[in-house]
């Protein structure tokens, strides 16, 4: 059989969704499974940039149909891209599938899966969904753009539909799972294998060391940092509070790596304050993560609580990769902080909670033991947790299972044939 993986962007593209997916593809590949891969011609980051129609990466071989690029910026421009995303891919995944093969479709654009679980069935294949959001749930959460009511619970049947047409829906968190179960989804169909963090590109490192550090002139001073998209799923109010009041405290700093509609409010309210310790640089080259994560002593994390089991942020793996603590902004029951409390590697605070994190920061400023005990037990969890390899083996071992019970039904098929002859 052949693996195909169905998502809006692939390698060489640099998106999250993009990353695990082509990760993953590249890895079955060396585990001797035939890979491919049905993507758009976009980058995530720069809509004018067109990739090659056909490319043989590390024995992947990638697909990619035309959209239109008007790019992220504006809402009906996404909305045609999806669409014509939408009407390009059916011919090019037809002539990809064939009978037997296992069909992974992920949530770029959002229920994609349903047009691929069309093609699945004319060809014979298995559709496996592997669901890195809710959708449209997220949106109506978000509050931005409004949804009609009717227009959401429609859209939820459909989804639903999807995911009971599916052989399996790969979900990332538990708290996804149990999402949905409430939703009607047998237990049986869902699996949990959570995102993973390229932990060999991302290596410990200590802060002296960090040349980004070292070109920020920061010196001895506690740096509390964040690293990625800080979006509309993120809270920037208790943060931007801890900060403001701890404005002159001079050992203390804020570091703010990545872009994304908060990271400009953030920015933007800052300057606007005279809010000088907050720094902020743009993204850093995939390549020097190790010493970008470094720059920090203490790194956070957060999600709006009413998004909890719609979302797992990511960028939890990554700080664990890097070997630091972390304290996570949000429901005091949610997906990180359920694993921050098991597994002692920092804390949490519920979204509002300025002063409880001022405090929690100034108590860690002071004991640098902690912050390296937190540290350790962040990369141990990732190592035996969350590894890449560890993902790797769960998604083989349920491909496996899914051959197996295509051989099987196959065999039943033939006997039963028999016994009518």
């Amino acid at each position: 059989m052949t693996i195909v993986f169905v998502n809006r962007y692939g390698y060489p593209d640099h998106s999250a969704t993009s990353q695990i997916m082509s990760d993953l593809a590249a890895g079955l590949v060396g585990s001797g499974l035939s890979v491919a891969m049905v993507t758009s011609r976009l980058c995530y980051d720069d809509p004018a940039k067109e990739l090659p129609v056909r490319e043989q990466w590390k024995g992947v071989d990638i697909h990619r149909v035309w959209t239109s690029r008007f790019g992220r910026k504006h809402l009906l421009g996404r909305l045609t891209d999806y669409l014509t995303f939408y009407l390009t891919l059916p011919w090019t995944l037809w002539r990809v599938l064939q009978r037997g093969d296992v069909v992974i479709a992920k949530t770029d654009p959002p229920l994609i899966a349903l047009v691929v679980a069309v093609i699945a069935k004319l060809r014979g294949a298995v559709l496996v969904n592997w669901l890195q959001d809710v959708f449209p749930e997220l949106l109506v959460a978000m509050g931005e753009p409004k949804i009609p009511r009717v227009v959401t619970r429609i859209l939820q049947s459909l989804r639903n539909t999807s995911l009971r047409w599916a052989a399996m829906n790969v979900v990332i968190g538990e708290r996804m799972a149990e999402y949905f179960h409430r939703q009607g989804i047998p237990s049986e169909r869902l699996r949990v294998i959570p995102n993973w963090a390229h932990e060999g590109d991302i290596s410990p490192m200590p802060s002296s060391q960090s040349q980004l550090r070292q070109s920020l002139s920061v010196g001895e001073k506690f740096v509390v940092g964040y690293s990625g998209n800080l979006g509309r799923a993120h809270d920037i109010e208790t943060i931007y509070a801890a900060a403001w009041t701890l404005r002159d405290t001079a050992h203390i700093v804020f570091l703010m790596i990545g872009g994304g509609h908060g990271y400009e409010q953030l920015r933007v309210r800052a300057r606007q304050a005279g809010l000088t310790s907050i720094i902020f640089q743009p993204y850093q080259p995939l390549e020097t993560l190790s010493d970008s994560m470094a720059a920090a002593d203490l790194h956070w994390v957060s999600l709006r609580p009413e998004l909890e089991g719609h979302i797992v942020p990511s960028k939890f793996y990554g700080i664990a990769a890097a070997q630091r603590p972390m304290f996570f902004i949000g429901d005091a029951d949610g997906e990180l902080a359920r694993l921050i409390k098991a597994h002692d590697c920092g804390f949490s605070v519920t979204q509002g909670s300025a002063d409880v994190l001022v405090e929690r920061i100034l108590a860690l400023a002071g004991d640098l033991e902690a912050c390296q005990r937190y540290g350790l037990a962040a990369r141990e969890l990732l190592m035996t947790h969350f590894s890449r390899a560890e993902a790797h083996r769960q998604w083989h071992d349920l491909l496996q299972q899914l051959d197996d019970n295509m051989n099987s039904d196959e065999h039943r098929s033939g006997q039963s044939k028999g016994q009518t002859k």
